[in-house]
């Protein structure tokens, strides 16, 4: 993303503390270029603001209530410039690691603030490059080694529902995007069905077909399906194909 020079930048502040919110508006008001346009307490506000309003700047703060800034980084893609928000050097390092333009570690001091904004005024000059990989692969990539989805956030609009990884019975690739089969309901998600295999936990969830992710409590038998070919049946009698190759693995786990 590249700003004209003469456009202020639309700059959107998430911290679900009002101190901290308000220490940030302080050192923003100083900059005449900068429009605050939204200040959001939780990450469901983020996203719809995000959505409606479609910032050039967010500050993020990392640990928040309902969603955190890394799902909310997922949700919200990677038009607008980040600048990480967080207390711990723990999620710091993370920040980084996700590519985030910069990270300000709280109680925030107005040197590192500048620094910061200098940075992201470079990236929407288009000084600095943008963002590698989708705002979906860096949120994965920030994911601890072995530290697996206990949710997954999916925005629709400006709305947020959160599918428990327990309540969800199979995914879908779909293109681009990946639909989450939870509970007689579908949603689509951004996503590539690969990401969203590393995320999940191998011993529940398991790819049985290039389209296909499962959940394996909902397995209850293998079909054969014409010739060299078989289908998985769930509990609900929804049957999924099985290439293969995820036929030995299938079987391999049903035979335990």
């Amino acid at each position: 993303m590249t700003l004209p020079e003469d456009r202020k930048i639309r700059t959107m502040i998430v911290d679900d503390e009002d101190l901290a919110r308000q220490v940030l508006r302080e050192f923003l008001s100083k900059h005449a270029e900068i429009e605050i346009v939204a200040e959001c307490a939780n990450g469901f506000q983020a996203v719809k603001s995000a959505a409606e309003l479609k910032p050039d700047l967010v500050f993020l703060d990392i640990q928040m209530p309902k969603l955190d800034g890394f799902e909310v980084l997922e949700l919200i893609g990677s038009e607008s410039a980040v600048i990480f928000v967080t207390a711990y050097d723990t999620f710091a390092i993370r920040a980084f690691e996700v590519h985030a333009i910069d990270y300000l570690l709280k109680p925030v001091g107005a040197t590192r603030f500048e620094a910061a904004l200098e940075r992201a005024k470079e990236r929407l000059s288009g000084k600095l490059p943008p963002a590698p990989m989708p705002a979906m692969e860096l949120a994965a990539a920030a994911r601890p080694p072995q530290q697996y989805l206990d949710r997954i956030p999916v925005r629709d609009g400006s709305s947020v529902f959160i599918i428990p990884v327990a309540k969800l019975d199979y995914a879908e690739a779909q293109d681009d995007y990946v639909a989450l089969a939870s509970q007689g309901k579908k949603h689509l998600k951004q996503q590539t069905i690969s990401s969203l295999e590393a995320a999940l936990d191998p011993s529940r969830f398991l790819r049985i077909h290039r389209s296909y992710i499962v959940n394996l409590e909902r397995v209850a038998k293998i079909e054969p399906y014409g010739k060299d070919s078989y289908v998985a049946v769930l509990n609900t009698g929804l049957q999924l194909p099985v290439s293969r190759a995820g036929h030995a693995r299938l079987r391999a786990f049903l035979d335990r």
